[in-house]
């Protein structure tokens, strides 16, 4: 069974069964970054920066065992994305679990080897904190803030917690203040429950960023809410927290909140969107050892594939 293919095609469930074989994202091809192909899977295995439940370093490996059961062809759309794009699993990126500031370091230099080859990308971490060296490595790639969609229950605009300036609820604020996002092309959906205090709302507002709650979502139709979402122009980003779903379709992740999304609704807005340029997203906060049969790795896979389809629609 070999591991790389030129057609970068995943392995056949009708030759080998989908609980055989070695894991790679969708059983696609292990591949070296520097190889040619469009999009590269990788793994951020890294949850230094949670304030509740640890294991999203344990996400890859899930995500990787779960995509076995990912197929190709979206019904929806009618685009067999494999034929579209060539994709490839290219490992995971090196952390230190015990130092944030090296693991930030080494995610940069990472994508940044990435985006040197002009590929696409999609990771899975990790805690939503690894977001923020993402994005610093695809501003210095393309020189402009990036137009940002960002799938969460929590704003993560948040101020440091225990002293720490860096943690998985204030990446989003450091992503503003480091000029990594526009701020008026950055979308926030699925946003909800109790907050600290009224001035968690202090950053939103004053930057005038588009926030979507659950109760915007379903105060309407799925169909008319989708209608609503804006086009994006230019290069774009987007970031999947699995907690935006409600803890009954993910029940592994580090700080769940009731009154989310469904699955269904996610797909419902994925497939609306209208991106000229996706060039990266990731999916965080699937914490395995919370999760129940593998709910929350099915939901994450799923998730993927939506954004996979984006990129192959966008070619």
């Amino acid at each position: 069974m070999p591991l790389m293919n030129e057609e970068y095609k995943p392995l056949s469930g009708r030759e080998f069964p989908r609980f055989s074989g070695i894991k790679t994202f969708f059983r696609l091809p292990i591949a070296d970054v520097t190889d040619k192909f469009d999009v590269a899977l990788f793994g951020i295995p890294y949850d230094g920066g949670v304030s509740y439940r640890p294991g999203a370093r344990f996400a890859p490996s899930l995500v990787r065992e779960v995509s076995s059961l990912g197929r190709g062809f979206h019904m929806t759309r009618a685009l067999s994305v494999f034929d579209k794009l060539k994709a490839a699993d290219v490992g995971d990126c090196s952390v230190v679990p015990i130092d944030q500031t090296q693991t930030y370091e080494k995610i940069e230099k990472f994508v940044t080897k990435i985006l040197s080859t002009d590929k696409k990308f999609i990771s899975v971490g990790g805690d939503h904190s690894t977001t923020l060296p993402v994005l610093r490595a695809l501003k210095k790639k393309y020189g402009v803030p990036l137009n940002f969609i960002h799938f969460d229950a929590h704003l993560d605009t948040y101020p440091a917690a225990w002293g720490c300036e860096y943690h998985h609820g204030a990446f989003a604020r450091h992503a503003v203040e480091e000029g990594l996002v526009n701020p008026a092309q950055m979308l926030q959906i699925g946003i909800r429950g109790p907050l600290a205090a009224g001035s968690d709302l202090d950053f939103v507002n004053k930057h005038k960023i588009t926030v979507k709650t659950v109760d915007d979502i379903r105060n309407t139709t799925i169909s008319d809410f989708v209608k609503t979402l804006p086009s994006f122009k230019g290069p774009t980003y987007i970031s999947y927290d699995i907690d935006c779903l409600d803890p009954a379709f993910a029940p592994g992740t580090g700080t769940p909140v009731p009154g989310g999304l469904t699955t269904y609704e996610v797909q419902r807005i994925m497939r609306a969107f209208k991106i000229e340029n996706l060039v990266g997203a990731d999916i965080v906060e699937l914490s395995p050892p919370y999760d129940s049969s593998q709910i929350t790795g099915l939901a994450a896979v799923d998730a993927m594939f939506e954004l996979l389809c984006l990129m192959g629609e966008s070619k």
